[in-house]
This record gives structure tokens, C-alpha cells and sequence, in this order.
């Protein structure tokens, strides 16, 4: 059999499509490998969100093709998806170009590759109904998966290139989710990730344009099995408002709410193409806090978008004063060709932007780093499940997560505790916070000492 690698770069949604890629060539009678150097054939899963993200990819790219120079080499993902024909030639060393919109399409790839032929095709997306896609090995760390509900989005902020990389968008089918759901849990799952570019918009592609998310969330609950269910990335402007007491009146919800802000300054709100405000913002932050008292909130804010001042930025820091969310991230604007922001200014003015926006990003962590410190405070003492991720070799340590923790992107907790799994879900005590982490015991089973 022939060895495959994969190497997957940018977000989660990237995530799950390399593990369908995965599956795909394993059902093709490849194994997979964890030692480039090993395989038949390397695979870069790429992203093309910003600039920078075509960067690493270039540079994985050509370092996995230093390390195995006779394996063959695919570029897919988004960076592939956009920019096919312009790596068409300026990518030689690529044995394919293959994009991301119809996954099936990758074995009838390595076969031409594997009989001599260059690649580079960018399929269509299939009929939503044949978009059955299965997983058996997943990227993420045991006990935790990404279900992806739907691909590409609506909302065409200016900013963003993900509708000239994925479309519009496109709901999965609710029984396709369901059995992908079942089938994560059957496998021993405990922590369902649900991701897409706004999770509260799915359906709303449908005929009568209504979000079906709740309705989706009711069917997913519903399902049998020990699992929870983590939200992410829902737009505040279609923030469905029965959804604090849904979570509230559901445990298998976890009372984490991701919502991508991204500024406060009604002026720059409004060149992104969005409909809230400050004002706006915070009473949402005040009605989810309200009827949910556990919640934690994760946001992000974009720096350095055309328009934004001192003046702005100021709106910026006041939002997050009174805000206090739990977790903020902040990343600088990139001018992305092909959207509606790219014409505001020119490259000259970009470069000039992002010089004022670095000096605003670090007066915003200056901001945030207290307000997440003394919000982590208030879990010392109690006692919550931790989702074990990775041990610490020759230590009496693990590393794991409880519900105010994503995966990923924020702090992480330390447990301290023997005969601990990777996979298990284990009740602990918070007793301090260290940086950005908790520290915690085990209160029964894998006990420490």
C-alpha cells in the first residue's frame, strides 16, 4: 500500500475537509504516514484567507518537497481553490492543484498523478444530498471533533475573501449531520464542535430564507449518547435571540458563545457591511450574561480596516472596557483582492494602516490581558468536567480542557493526577489560574499523590 501524508494548514472547516481527504485516500488504498520523509504522496491542505496564510503555505509547501523530493505533491485547499490557474505556472513543483469544493473528486486525482500526468482541477460543489462525507481519523486531539453544517456564507463582509473561496452559502443536509453526529459519538467523541462561517445562518440559503439552526440544535441534543456540544463562530448581527435560553434550558450546550465582533466604531461597522453597533453589541453581551450566568464569551477584532483612526480604535477600547468578554483575539486587516474593501486605499496607505494598527493591537492586549485574568479568577474553587487532550510524559500531569476553553485558542488546564486518558472526561477542582491556564485536581477516579 502506498503511504500518504497530510499536512493541514488554517482553520477548522480546512480540518475537517483533510480528514475527508484522509478517509478518501485510506478507502484508496493508501496508510497514512506522520513522517513525510515516508510517503507516496504528500498532501498540503492550504489556506487562503490572508496573505499570510498563503505564505506558510507556499513555505510548507516547498519544505515537504525538500524533505521527500521524489514523493508526489498536491496542493488543495483554499489557496488552491482561488488561485488554481495562477499555480497552473508559477507552482511547477506541484504534481496537482486541487481544489475544495468537491472532496470525491481526489482519488480520480492521485490517479493521473500516479501515472504521470499534472493535475490541477476545481471541481463544482455535488448535489447538497451527495455530500456525504465519512471520517476515521481525526486531526484533532482524542475525545474532540469539528462537525462542519454548512460551507461558504451570505453575509459578504468587505473584508472577507471566504465567499470568493467557498461560495455562498451552502446548508448540509440536516439527516447528513444527524448520522455524522451519531457516527462521532458512537466512536466515543465527548466534545461535538459545531463550525461553520455563522452557524446561526444555516438554512437561510433554504426557500423561505428562516434560519433552521435552533430547530438543527433541538435535533442534535436529542441525540443518544454521553456528549456535549460546543458552538462556534455565530455572527452578532443575526444572533438568534432565543438562544441564551436554549442553552440555558439544555446542558448538553456548553454556555461558551464565540461571536466574531470584530469592531466597535458604527462607521467602520458599517464599510465592513454590518448592521450593529456598540450599543448593540453590549445589550447582546448584557441578555446572554443575564440569562445565562456561566457564560463565557470569545471574540475578535479587526485591526487596521480602512477608516479606522484613533478616534475609532477609541470605540474599540471602550467596547471592551465595558464588554469584559472572557477571551478577545485580534488580527490585522488584509487587503484581499477580489473584495469590497480592497479599492478603499492603496497599497502605499495599507502598509501605513497596518504600522498604526500593530501599535492599536498592542494597546488592545494591554486592554484585555487584566479583564481575562480577573474573569478566569472567578472559577478557582469550583468544580467542572475536563476533557483530558495529551498526558505529560513522566509526569503525574495532563493537559486538558473544561467548557470555557475552546480548542485552540484559548488557555488550556493543567491537570494534576495519575491513571488519567487521553479522551476522558474527568471532574475536577479549578484551585489556581496561571497565565491563561487553570491548574486542577482530579475529585475522584485518577487521583493525585
Amino acid at each position: 500500500m502506498k503511504k500518504l501524508y497530510m499536512e493541514n494548514l488554517g482553520c477548522s472547516k480546512n480540518q475537517v475537509d483533510a480528514e475527508t481527504l484522509i478517509k478518501l485516500l485510506e478507502d484508496d488504498q493508501f496508510v497514512r504516514t506522520e513522517d513525510a520523509a515516508d510517503a507516496d504522496l504528500i498532501m498540503v491542505n492550504t489556506c487562503g484567507f490572508i496573505e499570510s496564510a498563503r505564505e506558510e503555505s507556499i513555505n510548507t509547501f516547498f519544505s515537504l518537497r525538500e524533505a521527500n523530493p521524489t514523493a508526489k505533491i498536491v496542493l488543495s485547499g483554499c489557496m488552491a481553490q482561488r488561485y488554481a490557474e495562477d499555480l497552473r505556472s508559477e507552482l511547477p513543483e506541484a504534481d496537482a492543484i486541487f481544489g475544495n469544493h468537491d472532496l470525491s473528486k481526489i482519488g480520480e486525482v492521485v490517479r493521473k498523478i500516479f501515472a504521470g500526468d499534472r493535475v490541477v482541477l476545481v471541481p463544482s460543489y455535488p448535489a447538497p444530498q451527495q455530500e456525504v462525507y465519512e471520517r476515521n481519523e481525526l486531526l484533532s486531539f482524542p475525545g474532540s471533533a469539528y462537525l462542519k453544517i454548512s460551507e461558504g456564507c451570505n453575509h459578504r463582509c468587505a473584508y472577507c475573501a471566504i465567499p470568493l473561496i467557498r461560495g455562498g452559502l451552502r446548508s448540509k443536509e440536516r439527516p447528513i449531520i444527524l448520522e455524522e453526529a451519531r457516527s462521532l459519538i458512537a466512536s466515543g467523541i465527548r466534545e461535538i464542535n459545531l463550525i461553520a462561517q455563522d452557524l446561526a445562518a444555516y438554512g437561510t440559503d433554504r426557500d423561505d430564507k428562516e434560519s433552521q439552526f435552533l430547530s438543527l440544535l433541538e435535533d442534535l441534543v436529542s441525540l443518544e449518547g454521553d456528549f456535549f456540544i460546543r458552538l462556534l463562530y455565530i455572527h452578532p448581527d443575526a444572533f438568534p435571540p432565543q438562544l441564551p435560553a436554549f442553552i440555558a434550558s439544555h446542558p448538553k450546550v456548553l454556555p461558551y458563545f464565540d461571536i466574531p465582533f470584530q469592531h466597535a466604531d458604527t462607521a467602520v461597522l458599517r464599510s465592513m457591511g454590518r448592521t450593529g453597533t456598540k450599543e448593540s453589541y453590549l445589550a447582546l453581551i448584557r441578555e446572554i450574561r443575564e440569562t445565562v450566568p456561566t457564560a463565557v464569551l470569545r471574540s475578535t477584532i479587526l485591526l487596521g480596516y480602512p477608516g479606522e483612526d484613533e478616534k475609532a480604535f477609541a470605540q474599540v477600547l471602550d467596547f471592551l472596557s465595558q464588554a469584559k468578554l472572557d477571551w478577545v483575539g485580534s488580527f490585522l486587516y488584509s487587503r484581499e483582492e477580489g473584495t469590497k474593501a480592497y479599492g478603499l486605499r492603496n497599497e502605499r496607505e495599507h502598509k501605513k494602516a497596518i504600522t498604526q494598527a500593530t501599535a492599536f493591537q498592542k494597546q488592545l492586549q494591554a486592554l484585555q490581558a487584566p479583564i481575562t485574568e480577573a474573569n478566569l479568577a472567578r472559577f478557582v474553587g469550583t468544580q467542572h468536567d475536563v476533557l483530558i487532550e495529551e498526558l505529560v510524559e513522566g509526569e503525574d500531569l495532563a493537559i486538558g480542557r473544561m467548557y470555557a476553553q475552546a480548542p485552540e485558542v484559548d488557555g488550556l488546564t493543567v491537570v494534576m493526577g495519575r491513571n488519567l486518558k487521553a479522551g476522558q472526561v474527568v471532574r475536577c477542582g479549578i484551585r489556581a489560574v496561571k497565565g491563561l491556564d487553570f491548574e486542577a485536581l482530579p475529585l475522584q477516579g485518577a487521583l493525585h499523590g
